[in-house]
């Protein structure tokens, strides 16, 4: 990763855990789903307002490490006002990224900021923490009932 990538990870992550978007419960939400990393203890709840198969709203609560809040955060950011199906290639395409597997330069670029994850595949103990969010995210949209571990 190079050095610049970096910082700017850096700085988000440290931005977004100090002052996250998004953040709080929602009342009056159309959808709803609890992650948990049983190892680190990160415990995230998605909450979801959909109009039709827009995301008009979304929020998180809960606790956890910096990069976990941080990628809440970004991710509630990113799918204000997308579709259920923009949501899900979202989905797909930071599972990629933070994985290590191949991403376009476009599929990058659609991420805007949550692209800077991408140093996360340099500290694989740390995928976890920063998808949990998105799994829950995904949960949500399919309206699962059971709990999201990352386990």
């Amino acid at each position: 990763m190079n050095d610049e990538l970096l910082e700017l990870y850096q700085e988000l992550i440290l931005d977004h855990n100090a002052r996250p978007h998004n953040f709080g419960a929602m009342q009056g939400s159309t959808h709803h789903a609890h992650g948990l990393n049983p190892l680190c203890g990160d415990d995230i709840e998605v909450f979801l307002q959909l109009d039709g198969n827009r995301i008009k709203d979304a929020k998180f609560s809960g606790h956890g490490c910096a990069i976990s809040k941080a990628s809440a955060s970004l991710m509630t950011d990113a799918v204000k006002e997308a579709s259920t199906e923009e949501a899900q290639a979202m989905f797909d395409v930071f599972h990629r990224l933070v994985t290590g597997e191949n991403v376009s330069d476009l599929e990058r670029e659609n991420l805007g900021k949550v692209a800077a994850f991408s140093g996360v595949k340099e500290f694989p103990a740390r995928v976890k923490c920063a998808s949990l969010a998105w799994h829950t995210l995904k949960a949500a949209l399919n309206q699962a009932h059971e709990q999201v571990s990352t386990e």
